[in-house]
């Protein structure tokens, strides 16, 4: 069964009229209070930026196990460099016993730390902009990286403008939470499986994403996204064509009281029909300033009700999730 993933048309937030802008609002409410995924267009992403992406990791992917391994992730909390394959079960961080994933990826951080700003030298500060490891080739991958993570800085920011929106908050609620943001981008490769997975192994474990929002650009083959309805069924997930995925973390459900909900999802291992099929995902997960503290928003409490989650900060919810993802030699 396939899921009726709605698609928004955000370029009006921008450049369109207040009842186009309004419409828009509306279209991304009603999609976070309904499944927590919806598909945009009208990004303003270029093409060419995101194959420059899929060209340029492709390379890195294909290089000796060694060379990679050279950019290693240099801890569970650092998530720089090289995941090898089967070191992460992302079902753990729900506490769902799950062999190890059938993916390997490089992920990258913030890429314009300056010199002289005490935030990003504290203790948290080095965790959360420790520097990225690039790998051996291709030459060019630290230009491809920085161009396309400023762009999805910029769109990432643009849909928390429409959240605090549809949220009946003003327009810049969530600017100060995210002008430091701690979010990474994580280039996924599925390889082709050359022998059977073992049992309740997946391509990536039933899960939710741990910050506000997850940015994925994904390719059409069959047998690979899923989500989890209210009824328990998992549906596939379609990619539309110049499309970016979009679907609201932990941090969106605990700032609204679990008015938009974290849905989880799941990467299937494929059929054998389809295992000579490899995929590579690349996900951008939007995650607010280390420091910027999450707890209820005062609209999202209707009378009679109180607050769910106890406030935590955002480096701390990223933290407890993340160490409990890893394998146990990796942490």
């Amino acid at each position: 069964m396939t899921a009726n993933v709605p698609l928004v048309d955000i370029s009006p937030f921008v450049t369109g009229s207040t009842e186009g802008r309004e419409a828009v609002v509306d279209a991304v409410r009603r999609a976070c209070e309904d499944t927590g995924f919806f598909s945009i267009v009208g990004h303003g992403v270029p093409a060419e930026a995101i194959d420059r992406v899929r060209r340029d990791l492709a390379v890195s992917f294909a290089l000796p196990l060694q060379q990679k391994m050279a950019v290693k992730r240099p801890a569970q909390k650092i998530s720089r460099g090289y995941n090898p394959m089967a070191t992460q079960a992302v079902a753990s961080t729900l506490d769902l016993a799950s062999p190890p994933d059938l993916q390997e990826s490089f992920g990258f951080g913030y890429c314009d730390v300056p010199d002289d700003d005490p935030y990003f030298d504290t203790r948290m500060g080095k965790i959360f902009f420790a520097p990225n490891l690039w790998p051996a080739a291709p030459t060019n991958l630290k230009n491809t990286i920085v161009t396309y993570r400023r762009a999805l800085d910029e769109l990432a920011g643009r849909i928390m403008q429409v959240f605090a929106m549809a949220l009946g908050l003003e327009e810049t609620f969530f600017d100060h939470k995210i002008d430091r943001a701690i979010s990474i981008l994580r280039i996924i490769n599925y390889p082709a499986l050359r022998e059977p997975p073992l049992e309740g192994q997946w391509r990536a474990g039933p899960h939710t994403d741990y910050g506000t929002l997850t940015l994925l650009h994904i390719e059409d083959y069959p047998q690979g996204l899923q989500i989890e309805n209210r009824d328990g069924v998992w549906l596939d997930i379609p990619a539309t064509p110049g499309s970016f995925l979009v679907n609201i973390g932990d941090l969106m459900m605990r700032w609204t009281n679990d008015r938009w909900i974290s849905t989880k999802h799941r990467v299937v291992c494929p059929a054998p029909d389809f295992s000579d099929l490899a995929r590579v995902s690349i996900a951008f997960f939007h995650q607010p300033n280390y420091d910027a503290l999450c707890e209820t928003i005062p609209t999202c409490i209707a009378p009679g009700e109180t607050a769910r989650y106890d406030p935590i900060t955002s480096g701390a919810h990223w933290l407890s999730k993340t160490m409990k993802a890893g394998t146990e030699e990796e942490i």
